[in-house]
């Protein structure tokens, strides 16, 4: 089915275009084009930018992945987030046990398979963040569950019909031939949770991994005798980094400077969201332990340790544009264009460009999110 839309202003690759009419076919964009005058009586007054890529999603509208991996499960979290304007993802299944990621898995296959085109067009893949981590880094990951890798949890991880798959590792933990097989295999492997030295984090990059899972939060610090796990990410220009601008997560002169050294090509925004986003729930059940909201903020009920976020993707575009020194342009490429740079996704999603998916956010003169479009149709 061809589709047309036409908007005062729509971000390409190219830059800022005004007046464009947009027109896709089967949800791909075939053209952009100079708006005629008739078109101009019925265009979408504000600015177009590309849907966004959240590569870290624990959870959403009331549920957590880890809790019941399943189809079901997996809709709910693409609904919750796709009224803030992430138009793909990767619902992510924190450290647990070999059973637990083999559902998780299975969840995923069954809905890229299967499910409903709405919830197909948004699922990209599955995110392992775990098991394989260090427990001197493991945040609130349960400790028990951190291990070395089993035959069986290769076997998941390899799978060919659970789309891309990001694996994040401690350094420490695995070995450089386990990530290189990995990568072999079409893995995606990120560095986090680890108190990696920086040798044994470059040795990891050279063995491969091209990320790092959110950036500064529960990894080795940049010190002066001892640049770490940070100082690897931020010297090595060819890795991509996440980052949870929340404001509690990081302080914002620590994300600015990061995100100056990274630029908008190498930096990627993330929410690590749990269940709390879409959704008015307060404390959510975690292993031996809860999850308590405090505003916008989660931790455990100590108020210790941060527990993910209940942050959405819109938000982080904001709070980086707004209070880290970064244009609108390269915030909105951060949480787009780059993430699906680093899953191998680019010529399929992340830009408004002919071929792409036609997955476009509306922001009003305030950038607020006034309109959602998945695959040309309007969803929020």
């Amino acid at each position: 089915m061809v589709e047309s839309i036409t908007v005062e202003q729509v971000l390409t690759p190219k830059g800022w275009l005004e007046n464009q009419t947009i027109t896709a076919d089967s949800g791909k964009i075939v053209s952009i084009s100079d708006a005629t005058s008739p078109e101009l009586s019925s265009i979408y007054n504000g600015k177009l930018i590309p849907g966004y890529f959240d590569t870290q999603v624990n959870g959403g509208g009331g549920v957590l992945f880890n809790h019941s991996p399943s189809a079901a499960i997996v809709e709910t979290m693409a609904l919750a987030h796709l009224r803030f304007g992430t138009t793909s993802m990767l619902p992510t299944i924190i450290t647990d046990n070999a059973s637990t990621m083999a559902q998780a898995a299975d969840a995923i296959a069954e809905v890229m398979a299967g499910g409903p085109e709405c919830i197909k067009a948004l699922i990209k893949g599955i995110h392992f963040e775990g098991p394989f981590l260090s427990k001197a880094k493991k945040g609130v990951h349960e400790a028990q569950f951190i291990r070395m890798p089993s035959d069986a949890e290769l076997a998941t991880l390899c799978r060919k019909d659970i789309g891309k798959v990001l694996l994040t590792v401690a350094p420490e933990t695995v070995s450089t031939s386990f990530i290189k097989e990995m990568v072999a295999e079409g893995v995606v492997v990120a560095i986090g949770h680890t108190n990696a030295s920086y040798e044994q984090v470059q040795a990891a990059i050279d063995a491969g991994a091209t990320g790092f899972t959110h950036l500064y939060n529960a990894m080795s610090a940049l010190t002066s005798r001892e640049p770490g796990a940070v100082g690897a990410a931020l010297l090595n220009d060819r890795v991509y980094c996440g980052f949870i601008i929340d404001h509690h997560h990081l302080h914002r002169k620590s994300a600015e400077l990061a995100l100056n050294v990274k630029t908008a090509n190498r930096a990627m925004l993330v929410t690590d969201a749990m269940a709390h986003v879409g959704s008015d729930i307060e404390r959510l059940h975690f292993f031996n332990t809860e999850i308590v909201r405090h505003g916008d903020k989660l931790t455990t009920p100590d108020g210790k340790t941060l527990a993910g976020s209940c942050l959405d993707m819109h938000s982080a575009v904001l709070n980086t544009h707004n209070d880290c020194g970064v244009t609108l342009e390269d915030a909105s490429k951060m949480a787009s264009a780059t993430p699906a740079q680093f899953m191998g996704l680019a010529s399929d999603i992340g830009s408004i460009t002919e071929g792409q998916r036609a997955d476009f956010l509306l922001l009003n003169s305030a950038n607020a999110l006034t309109h959602v479009f998945s695959n040309m149709r309007m969803v929020f």
